[in-house]
Parts: structure tokens; C-alpha cells; sequence
């Protein structure tokens, strides 16, 4: 009988397909952050001196602060919105046996799979008959929107990793539902939830087509003053602003493994059988 096990040797196109793709993916990274130390008033590749010129002029722009901060409080309120939403949702299909809430599943996610520039557009007619176009409520019910589905698709996987039978204990020793969820079932799924709110963070701190059509102004996000900037010149000032983009992407990569990690060592111990004490 032949042996079915595949050796690293045979296993070397795979490397390299690997490390190709890799490559491709993080080479304009290692072109933008090089370029954002440079000093001169142009793009720059590689810099003739190390220079934080550009960096000093975004933290010093009260444009470029004002756009920042529109981006931070949509990305944070659009958590506080979507992140609620979408683990009331997992929830309850998860514990439903109904045939109706389970066919309401693909719906939850449908913004996954429509292209944003639809969304934005039919978001944009409806937002000119409610008065929300320029306004930050807007934004962020928009962006909720976009969010919502990374949230549900996270926390699910998460409660397919929990016990229900814990909650059922709990309420069978006379805990209501909502403080058995609270105490027992959100504990257990925290890492789940916090991976699905930076999810939601990011999902929001990142977005530009939603925001060319309903946010300009005062109310315009980071995203979309880097778009408008790049329309009318190329400043060294994108290439920082794009380096730190990266940086806070980076973080909250790290945070949501961290997260994640953490969610393994919780299981291994909800599973461990318990043992009756010596006497």
C-alpha cells in the first residue's frame, strides 16, 4: 500500500506559491512606508534622507485631525451599534429550531455578498428622503450596515463552539434568561465578541465608497478626504496617513489572534471532565 504521507519536498511548489502571493500582497506596503519618511514635496522611492516632515504636517492639519476624528467616533459608534445587533442575532438563530428564523440566516449576510457601490447608492436616495446626507447618524447607521454581518458570521462560529446545556443549567436553577446569557453563555463567548467588534472597527474605520456618497464637509471621514486629496495631487502626506492606516489594521490583526488564542485555553477548560474530590 503506497504511503499517503506528503513530504516537505513535495510540498515546495506549495511554499512557493505561498511565498509568491505573499509577496505580491505586501509589496505596495514595503513601497508606501519607505515613501512616508521621505522629505521632499514628491513621491520618493527609496528616500534620499529619513524625514517625519509628512507626519507633522497630518498630526498639525486641523483638516486632516477633524477627518481623523469623524472616522474614529463613526468607527466607535458603529461597534456600539453593530456589535449588539449582530450577537442578539447569532443568539437567537443559534438557540432557534424554527425553520423561518434559520431561512433568515443568508439575509444577515447579504451585504457580504452585494457590491458596496450598490449599497451606497441606494443608501444615498434613501438618506436624500430622510434628511441623514452629512450627518454622522448617517454614517454610522450606514457603516452598521457593513458591519453587521462580520459580527454575526464571528460570534456564530463562536457559539458553535459553546455548550448551550451551561445556559440550561443556569436557568434551571432558577437564573432568567437574560442574566444566564450574561453571566454564563457571554463570558464564554468574550473572544468571539471582542474579535467581532474590532471586525466592526475596522470594517468602518476603513470604508470610502459609502462615504463619497453621504459624508462631505465637516462630516467627511479619513478615508474619504485621502480619495479627494488624491484626485487633485500626490502628497507624501497620503503615504503617512497610509502607513499609519496600516499600523492600526496591523493592531487589530494582532488583537483579534490575541483574542482568538484566548478563546482555545477557555474551551480546553469547559470541556475538561470534572473529577469528584478525594475524600
Amino acid at each position: 500500500m503506497d504511503d499517503p504521507t506528503i513530504t516537505h519536498r513535495q510540498r515546495l511548489w506549495l511554499y512557493a506559491y505561498g511565498i509568491a502571493v505573499s509577496i505580491f500582497l505586501l509589496a505596495p506596503i514595503a513601497i508606501v512606508i519607505p515613501i512616508s519618511f521621505s522629505p521632499g514635496e514628491f513621491l520618493e522611492f527609496p528616500p534620499s534622507e529619513f524625514s517625519l516632515r509628512w507626519y507633522r504636517t497630518f498630526f498639525s492639519s486641523p483638516e486632516w485631525m477633524s477627518a481623523t476624528w469623524v472616522s474614529l467616533k463613526a468607527a466607535t459608534l458603529t461597534v456600539l451599534l453593530a456589535t449588539p445587533l449582530g450577537v442578539a442575532a447569532a443568539y437567537g438563530l443559534h438557540v432557534s429550531e424554527s425553520r423561518l428564523a434559520k431561512s433568515v440566516r443568508p439575509l444577515l449576510i447579504v451585504p457580504l455578498i452585494v457590491p458596496v457601490i450598490i449599497i451606497a447608492i441606494g443608501v444615498f436616495y434613501l438618506y436624500a428622503r430622510l434628511a441623514l446626507i452629512n450627518t454622522l447618524t448617517g454614517l454610522v447607521l450606514a457603516h452598521s450596515v457593513l458591519a453587521l454581518p462580520f459580527v454575526f458570521v464571528v460570534v456564530g462560529a463562536g457559539f458553535q463552539r459553546y455548550d448551550m446545556a451551561q445556559e440550561l443549567v443556569a436557568r434551571s436553577l432558577g437564573a432568567s434568561r437574560l442574566k444566564a446569557f450574561l453571566t454564563v453563555t457571554l463570558p464564554q463567548i468574550r473572544p468571539s465578541v471582542i474579535s467581532a467588534a474590532l471586525f466592526a472597527f475596522i470594517t468602518s474605520f476603513d470604508e470610502v465608497v459609502i462615504a463619497l456618497f453621504v459624508s462631505r464637509g465637516p462630516s467627511s471621514t479619513l478615508t474619504r478626504k485621502m480619495f479627494t486629496s488624491l484626485r487633485d495631487q500626490v502628497s507624501p502626506t497620503i503615504a503617512a496617513i497610509s502607513t499609519i492606516l496600516i499600523l492600526v489594521t496591523l493592531l487589530t490583526a494582532a488583537l483579534i489572534l490575541i483574542a482568538q488564542l484566548r478563546q482555545k485555553p477557555q474551551r480546553a477548560a469547559a470541556l475538561a471532565p470534572v473529577t469528584a474530590p478525594e475524600a
